[in-house]
C-alpha cells in the first residue's frame, strides 16, 4: 500500500488536535490587559504543545518521504502515535489550568514520553517492513537524540513531583533539541 492515505489522515488528525488545543484558550471577561494575566500559564503551555505538535508533524512528514509503502503494522503504529498526540490537548489544558502543578506537569511529561516511544515504534515498524537496506533503514541508524529525549522526559516526570518547573524545563529542552528537523532522512533522499 502507498503512504498517501496514511499521510493525509495523519495531517487531518494533527490539524484537529491543534484546533482543539487552541479552543481551550478561553477569552477572559474584561478589556484590560490585566485580565489576560491568569492566561499566561495556559498560553505558555499552548505554545510548548504547539511547538511539539509542529515537531511531530515535521518529522512525520520527513519519515514518510523516505517510506515507499505501508502495511497493517505500520498503519497501527501510526495510529498509536496519533492516539498519544490526540491526548496533548487534554494534558496541555490540565497543566495550564492548574498553573503547572506537579501532577498535571508529570502527566504532560508522560504524554510526551509515550508520544516519543510511539514515534520510535513507528520508525522501527517501517524499517522492519521496508528493510534495513531501504531509504528509511539507511537513514535512521543513530538514536542519540531520541535516547537523550527519553531520558529528559523521565527526569522531567520524576523531577516534576518535587519541582514542577524542572519538568517544564526538561520538556522545553527536548523541544529545543528537535526544533531543527531530523536531517538524516533528507541526506539519504539526496
Amino acid at each position: 500500500m502507498k503512504t498517501s492515505r496514511l499521510e493525509a489522515f495523519s495531517d487531518g488528525v494533527l490539524a484537529i488536535v491543534i484546533t482543539i488545543m487552541v479552543l481551550e484558550l478561553k477569552v477572559p471577561i474584561g478589556s484590560d490587559f490585566e485580565t489576560l494575566k491568569p492566561l499566561i500559564p495556559k498560553f505558555l503551555s499552548y505554545i510548548l504543545s504547539f511547538v511539539y505538535l509542529g515537531i511531530y508533524w515535521n518529522n512525520h512528514h520527513h519519515l514518510f518521504q523516505a517510506i515507499e509503502k505501508v502495511n497493517g503494522q505500520v498503519l497501527w503504529a501510526n495510529l498509536a502515535l496519533l492516539f498519544t498526540l490526540s491526548m496533548v490537548p487534554f494534558t496541555t489544558a490540565w497543566m495550564g489550568e492548574n498553573n503547572w502543578a506537579k501532577n498535571p506537569v508529570a502527566l504532560y511529561g508522560i504524554n510526551l514520553l509515550l508520544s516519543a516511544i510511539a514515534f520510535l515504534v513507528l520508525e522501527r515498524t517501517a524499517i522492519k517492513h521496508e528493510g534495513k537496506a531501504s531509504k528509511i533503514g539507511l537513514a535512521i541508524k543513530n538514536h542519540k537524540k531520541k535516547i537523550l529525549s527519553i531520558a529528559l522526559y523521565i527526569v522531567g516526570v520524576i523531577g516534576s513531583i518535587k519541582f514542577p518547573i524542572l519538568g517544564i524545563l526538561c520538556y522545553a529542552l527536548v523541544a529545543l533539541i528537535w526544533l531543527i528537523p531530523d536531517s538524516r532522512i533528507e541526506k539519504q533522499l539526496k
